[in-house]
């Protein structure tokens, strides 16, 4: 058909067909911006019918914004003759009348036909568009912010995109990697090949492939990827792409496994040598190219080896005991510098050249070696990595060493820790002799040795009196004093002879090779060598030590036999005065015995309230008045029977029940106190004996409190009878005790005064307000001018500091009249009672109170009958009444 032979049609009326049929809408704008022509995709768009588009003002259909589109469009081009203009185009969002609202494609042209000038608007709906769009980009964007890189693949594994994690995992950015092969971009010289073939077989498969390998970035460094593929199909089931995760696990997984590995042995307290093998042996599989090595640096400086599999055995032997410095290869110079060092070519570096033969031998050309440095900076062993190639390490190799310098140096620092818990087992920390699980080692050894018809003394010895060198001066001076009490044990001792520690205040000393009579002499140079006070500060301290001495094979075969015996007979030397030895017998095994059974009845005793006070007056020498009662301890065994004070208060010492036993006796002499008062009887005060030790309780003032509230007592009824002891005591916790019961208006009364160290200077400036003088110098205060004069001292020390003066131990009428002659306020003794049970303690006060009465009669009767002017000489009260 020819062109002229088509029928011709009206081309207006052609054109506004077409333009009713368009899916755009199109709308036609007078000059006056009002709408002359839409279609009826138009109206689909506003929603509105065409009349009421027709007519109407562009700004009711939202498009505030044509003006200016009009504006810009201003150069007309002619259209069948006339002038058309360029398109203007933009995006723009119509907001309906019905209140939705959508996006749309704005076209704008301005066209002149035959007239005045028409305004062109296309409009496009891209709602859908533009949220797709949106959505692409935000996928974008979120595939572009994951640590995870992303790859799309076709069938034939040529890339078609990645994402940024993927450049910043390999460094290839999209327009680098886009057709290229991914088997070949990533892979490398240790790829593993049968890996990749097992990993696209997966991917065929439903639930997709997942693999962990080691790939290579641009620059050719290693890196450890998991990967999790799968597989796109068409919907012929063909395969149309490839789809793949990849996540760098070089830290996350592999090193971390290394991690575990170590901390797992390390917890299984596997052997250091053991743990380095399979830290090497794990590195050399996580880095194939490598040959790894742990060495230790001892605190010589010696190097040892500890871990190197892949390394010649005879080459490890030769590094163990070189010394480390500035030359010695990689590891010896990185020791010694304390930095990592790189020896690039092995054949040519001057710190190689004597040792380079034998790596060289099994092909090693490089080595890089780093310290392991301890806690405190010491370089304590080095990591090395040997190469087959003359290069420097990899960023993963790097990595890969910063993770096994950390564990080396937990590795190393735990079996330098197990040592010196090996040492610190075995050896005393203060004085640096043998413990007691070394010493039992040092016994069984000498026994071993000991030949037929020889002997080995083991002494037993505990210092005397320690428990108060610390109640006194603290414990810094006890532990001074324990160290220096080593020192001359050991200066006492040959050079075969062993000292040990037990613990505490007891000392073993084992004498292989000697008899009892030549232990005998060891015995006596020890307790001759410790006669001499130590000099501790200002501070003189007394020092002494009783021995046990027992003899293998005479007296026991075994080491605790032995020890058991020593310690028995060193209790005997206890009782015999202190500062001497004993010997064992059989007898001493009964006496042991015997205090194992007191030991356990005084528990039970304390526990079950058994313990009883019994009372000794005291009497005013002014005028034979009730001064007050001295509480003293009394124990009552239904199987032991009467125990003496003297026995049972040092064993309650030894044991740790002193405390309890002076808290009991405070609590049990005001409640005794109570009740005499409730039965008319008139007791001024009751003494009550405390240890030391009550007065390094910082709640005593308030127990002490808490106890006559409960009884309802004036707190002058109670004295608290302190030791020297305490008084010597510069501790602050003792001092402030002592003052907080001052203030409560309780007593504090120096008891045993004369007998210890204490400084009268010192003692003018304590919270005190009585003083007793001790029995020991009342036996002989009639004969001895010595012991009267020290009486005399002490009395007029009271005197001058304005205290009571209380006598002990008083028993005849001598010592009442010259200790009456010297102005003592108060005596107490068996001159006028031993100490009673409370009820004996009535009616001994009643019989003595009538026999006062009855004396007094008698002298008033006397005065009465005598002359006037004639003085009535003074007469003594009876101290035999009651």
């Amino acid at each position: 058909m020819r062109a002229h032979d088509c029928p011709v049609v009206e081309t207006p009326d052609l054109l506004l067909a077409a333009l009713e049929r368009a899916t755009d809408a199109v709308v036609i704008v007078d000059g006056d911006l009002h709408v002359s022509h839409v279609n009826a995709a138009a109206s689909l768009i506003w929603g509105l019918d065409r009349a009421e588009l027709l007519g109407c003002h562009v700004s009711r259909l939202g498009l505030g914004d044509l003006q200016q589109h009009l504006v810009a469009a201003t150069a007309p081009v002619q259209v069948n003759g006339g002038d058309a203009i360029p398109e203007s185009r933009s995006e723009i969002a119509i907001h309906r009348e019905d209140g939705s609202r959508i996006l749309a494609a704005l076209s704008v042209s301005r066209a002149e036909v035959g007239g005045p000038s028409r305004y062109i608007a296309f409009v496009r709906d891209i709602t859908s568009e533009v949220d797709q769009r949106e959505r692409l980009a935000l996928l974008t964007s979120v595939a572009d912010e994951t640590n995870r890189a992303a790859v799309v693949t076709d069938q034939n594994l040529r890339i078609v995109y990645t994402n940024a994690a993927f450049a910043g995992m390999f460094g290839y950015s999209f327009k680098e990697a886009k057709g290229q092969p991914a088997n070949e971009l990533l892979v490398g010289r240790h790829t593993d090949r049968k890996t990749l073939a097992r990993l696209r077989r997966g991917i065929g498969k439903e639930s997709g492939g997942e693999e962990e390998i080691l790939a290579y970035d641009k620059n050719g460094n290693e890196i450890w990827i998991s990967i999790n593929a799968k597989a796109f199909r068409n919907r012929r089931g063909r395969l149309k792409y490839m789809f793949a995760l990849l996540s760098d696990i070089t830290e996350t997984k592999q090193l971390r496994s290394l991690q575990q590995l170590i901390m797992g042995a390390l917890a299984d307290e596997i052997p250091i040598a053991e743990i380095a093998d399979r830290l090497c042996r794990r590195v050399e599989q996580i880095a194939p190219d490598v040959v790894s090595s742990l060495l230790h640096i001892d605190a010589g400086g010696l190097v040892h080896p500890l871990g190197g599999p892949s390394l010649p055995e005879d080459y490890s032997r030769a590094l163990d005991g070189v010394a480390i410095g500035p030359d010695i290869g990689s590891c010896g110079s990185a020791a010694f510098y304390g930095e990592p060092v790189l020896a690039i070519d092995i054949d040519t570096d001057p710190r190689w050249q004597p040792f380079k033969t034998r790596p060289l031998e099994v092909g090693l050309r490089a080595c890089w070696s780093t310290p392991i440095k301890a806690k405190d900076g010491r370089v304590i062993g080095t990591f090395a990595f040997y190469f087959r190639e003359s290069r420097p390490p990899s960023r993963w190799h790097q990595r890969i060493v910063d993770a096994c310098v950390h564990l080396g140096a937990i590795a190393i620092e735990r079996e330098e820790a197990r040592a010196q818990i090996a040492r610190l087992a075995y050896y005393d920390m203060l004085t640096g002799l043998p413990n007691r699980a070394r010493l039992r080692h040092l016994i069984s050894e000498a026994i071993q040795a000991c030949p037929e018809g020889n002997h080995v003394a083991l002494a037993f010895l505990d210092v005397d009196n320690f428990k108060d060198v610390n109640d006194t001066f603290g414990h810094s001076v006890g532990d001074e004093l324990l160290v220096q009490l080593a020192q001359r044990l050991r200066a006492q001792i040959q050079p075969g002879d062993m000292l040990g520690r037990l613990g505490g205040d007891e000392f073993v000393i084992v004498l292989p090779n000697r008899n009892a009579a030549e232990a005998s002499l060891v015995a006596s140079r020890i307790t001759d060598a410790l006669a001499t006070p130590l000099q501790i500060e200002t501070k003189l301290v007394p020092m002494s030590a009783s021995m046990g001495i027992s003899l293998y094979p005479d007296n026991a075969t075994d080491i605790d036999m032995l020890i058991q015996q020593a310690d028995a007979a060193m209790y005997k030397a206890k009782e015999a005065g202190r500062s001497t030895y004993r010997f064992f017998n059989a007898d001493m095994n009964r006496l042991a015995e015997q205090r194992l059974a007191y030991s356990a009845a005084l528990r039970a005793a304390i526990a079950n309230d058994a313990l009883q006070l019994h009372y000794q007056p005291q009497i005013r020498t002014i005028d034979g008045a009730i001064h007050g009662v001295e509480a003293l301890a009394r124990w009552h065994d239904p199987k032991l029977g009467e125990v003496s004070p003297s026995k049972f208060i040092p064993l309650a010492e030894e044991c740790g029940l002193i405390e309890q036993i002076g808290l009991w006796s405070i609590r049990e002499a005001c409640r005794q106190m109570a009740a005499w008062r409730a039965a008319g009887l008139d007791i001024p005060c009751v003494s009550v004996n405390l240890s030391p030790i009550n007065f390094q309780n910082v709640n005593l003032a308030a127990a002490v409190s808490e106890i006559l509230a409960d009884h309802d007592l004036p707190p002058e009824v109670l004295m608290l009878e302190i030791t020297e002891g305490v008084i010597m005591n510069e501790r602050s916790v003792a001092i402030e005790t002592m003052n907080s019961i001052r203030k409560l208006g309780v007593g504090l009364s120096l008891d045993d005064f004369g007998t210890g160290y204490s400084s009268l200077s010192r003692l003018a400036h304590l919270p005190i307000r009585e003083l007793k003088i001790d029995r020991s110098f009342m036996r002989d205060v009639e004969s001895n001018p010595s012991a009267r004069a020290i009486v005399t001292t002490v009395v007029r020390v009271g005197q001058s500091l304005q205290l009571t003066v209380v006598a002990e131990g008083v028993e005849t009428e001598g010592q009442r009249k010259l200790l009456a002659d010297l102005g003592c306020d108060v005596i107490q003794g068996f001159l006028y009672a031993p100490a009673l049970s409370p009820p004996a303690f009535g009616r001994w006060l009643l019989d003595y109170s009538a026999g006062r009465a009855s004396d007094m009669l008698r002298r008033i009767g006397r005065s009465l009958s005598e002359p006037p002017g004639e003085s009535l000489p003074r007469v003594a009260t009876n101290a035999r009444l009651g």
